[in-house]
Order: C-alpha cells, then structure tokens, then sequence
C-alpha cells in the first residue's frame, strides 16, 4: 500500500483543518517545502496536497509553493482543491504535479471530467467526500445528489483509476478511519481507492494494508506525532 502524507495549503502555508472547518485550522510552517522534504527523508515516494484557497475560489494561489516541492524532492506529487478548467490542470501538470485531483467539478460537471479524462488519462485522480453516505462538493458544505456508491459507479465507467475518498466525519478527528467503509469499496469496485480521513495510528495503516488498499493519507497523525511516518511506510509494504 502506497502512504501519501498531505501537506493543506492555505496562505503559502502548511495547515491542517479539522473536519473542513475553516475557523478550527491549525498553522503547522511557513515552509510547506520543508515538511515535504522531511517526508521524502523519512521515506516516503508519494505526497498529497491540498489547496484550501484554490477550493473556495477555484484558482491557483500557491502554484508557487506547488512548484517549490515539485523542485526540492523528487516526491509524485498530487494536488487537488477547487480545479474547475483544463487550464488548471496544464497549469498544475507543468509545474510539476504528477496527477491532479478534481473534487466538486468532477461531481457538478460530468462534461469536464470526461474532457479531462480523455486529454490527460491516468493523471486524473477523483475525489469522493462522503459525509452521512452522500457526496459532498464546494468544500464540503453542500451536499450532492450522489449517494457514494452511485458516484463511484459512474465515475469508473467514465474511465477514472485514481479515487481518494475520505470520510468527513474522521477527518483531523484523530478517532480511528472508516474501516468497514473502506473494506466494502475495495470489494465492490476496480478502483485504486485511497483511504482519508482519521489514519490515526499504526494499526489503522496495518489493517488498511490487510485490505489490499491501494493507499492512504496521513495527515495530522503525522503532525502531532501520533504515527511515525517511517514506521508506516514500513508498515504499508
């Protein structure tokens, strides 16, 4: 299983929200590039990063950053947070973003994902944020008309292979991951599904691993020190 610790960007720094709630965000460094080269020192091949701006706004304020620890590791790096046009996603790609993640427009513009699919393949990753068994878009706050399983059912016919589905009532809730969730996707879809939301300890990562998940995000274990991070990629092969 492939570990993506997460760096959430918000004003070119490192934070972490918990459960999206933008008024409990918590400032971990002004150098986000310094977290991601620790996460390369510690190991790690993959990172996930998150726009926090770019989500409410749907453009690229910290692009710069992005490039940054695109330049300064050799990490595959993947972004998501507010990509709503092909402009965006060029502009991710060609600033050194190994796959780009589309969240609400993959959910509210089937006509984009198909477009963004068709251009760019494999470097397309979807979101699914499920929240009281629905998809939820525009960071979170709105509710779609997609139960989970009805979203990743189209999506995977729509030719998508990456989808990271987190489970918003454990997100930064530091209380465990959605096990059964996970477990039930695996089976049930050929997805690459990696697992998000409340990764809190090494025995989240081992079980997730028994599952065959293709991945899983750890974010603010890593930050409070709940999970080494060496440990887990250890733990995840």
């Amino acid at each position: 299983m492939k570990i993506f610790p997460a760096i959430d960007l918000y004003e070119k720094k490192a934070v972490r929200l918990y459960k999206g709630d933008y008024n409990q965000l918590t400032v971990y460094s002004d150098k986000p590039w310094e977290i991601a080269k620790d996460f390369e020192a510690q190991g790690a091949e993959f990172i996930h990063v998150v726009d926090l701006e770019g989500a409410k706004n749907g453009n690229t304020p910290n692009i710069d950053v992005v490039k940054r620890i695109a330049e300064e590791t050799s990490l595959f790096l993947e972004i998501g947070g507010g990509i709503r046009s092909l402009e965006v996603i060029e502009k991710y790609l060609s600033n050194g973003a190994s796959r780009v993640i589309l969240g609400t427009s993959a959910v509210t513009d089937e006509k984009f994902l198909t477009e963004a699919i068709s251009k760019y393949g494999e470097k397309i990753a979807v979101g699914a944020d499920v929240k009281d068994g629905y998809i939820a878009i525009k960071g979170w706050v709105e509710k779609s008309q997609y139960t989970l399983e009805e979203f990743l059912s189209k999506v995977e016919t729509l030719g998508v292979k990456t989808v990271i589905c987190t489970d918003i009532s454990k997100d930064g809730a530091m209380k465990g991951t959605n096990l059964e969730l996970y477990k039930t996707l695996n089976e049930k879809y050929s997805l690459d599904i990696i697992a998000s939301g409340g990764v809190s300890t090494i025995d989240d990562v081992l079980a997730l691993t028994k599952m065959n998940m293709y991945g899983a995000i750890i974010g603010k274990a890593y930050y409070t020190g709940a999970i080494n991070l060496k440990e887990a990629i250890e733990v995840a092969k």
